[in-house]
């Protein structure tokens, strides 16, 4: 059964790359380009790991990314955050399990997604 991958990117063309990424390497994707309504997907689609881009780690910026770990039903899945900011770094100590800056290497992308599935799967 493929893993499933649920994408929040704000980007179109980025959010296009990752989808040819992550579908050539075999996973089932869910793919947004903002963040309204998302989290009753998130419950709905089950995803195996969430990419999530986040223009700063503020909290209007990491509400989505806190809210998944805080809900009893999402908490388990582990968020990747995506983003551009020098200090998004922070974001791990405030929700994520993992952070890749852009712009990313897709193979550093690919890792961080294959090893977060792994500790949690």
């Amino acid at each position: 059964m493929k893993k499933r991958i649920l994408v929040v990117e704000n980007n179109k063309e980025i959010l296009e790359i990752i989808s040819i990424v992550l579908e050539d390497a075999g996973y089932e994707l869910s793919l947004y380009l903002n963040e309204q309504g998302i989290f009753e997907h998130i419950v709905e689609f089950k995803p195996d790991a969430i990419l999530l881009d986040i223009i700063r780690p503020t909290v209007d910026g990491t509400e989505l990314c806190r809210q998944i770990k805080e809900a009893e039903v999402t908490k388990h899945i582990p968020v990747i955050v995506l983003s551009t900011h020098p200090q998004i770094e922070k974001v791990k100590e405030v929700c994520a399990d993992d952070v890749v800056e852009k712009p990313f290497d897709i193979e550093e992308l690919l890792e961080s997604l294959n090893h977060q599935i792994v500790i949690t799967g």
